[in-house]
């Protein structure tokens, strides 16, 4: 079985590739889906985390990334630290900015997920002008 670093591992793996499909099978139905920024996870599973999440951030920045260059790993907990890097697609601005999440792993599935960003440094990027 793979270790709960490894599945976080996969995840970022996934979601780099595109395989949006690929990086929601590593989620359980009941993911807990936490963010700061102002996209909307209503409820739990990985259908909502697709249309709360992902796909939002899909439309709204172009290329989009997060790059983990740290990794804390305690028992069934995650914590990567790394970067978000992209361009808003209707300002044209880019931003780069660092992170740290929190993930919980449990029976080979991600059940919780928390997101730390300084979200002072994007909502630049989101303005015109």
């Amino acid at each position: 079985m793979r270790t709960p670093l490894e599945i976080v591992q996969e995840l970022y793996a996934k979601l780099t590739a595109g395989d949006a499909g690929g990086a929601l099978a590593l989620m359980s139905d009941d993911i807990e889906w936490i963010t700061m920024m102002d996209y909307t996870v209503d409820g739990r599973g990985p259908q909502k985390v697709l249309e709360g999440m992902l796909l939002p951030a899909m439309r709204e920045w172009e290329p989009y990334t997060l790059t983990p260059h740290e990794f804390i790993c305690d028992g069934e907990k995650v914590v990567s630290v790394g970067r978000f890097k992209g361009t808003n697609r209707a300002t044209g601005k880019q931003v780069e900015v660092d992170y740290s999440h929190i993930w919980e792993v449990r029976r080979g599935k991600i059940v919780r997920h928390r997101q730390f960003i300084d979200t002072g440094k994007i909502e630049p990027a989101r303005r015109p002008g």
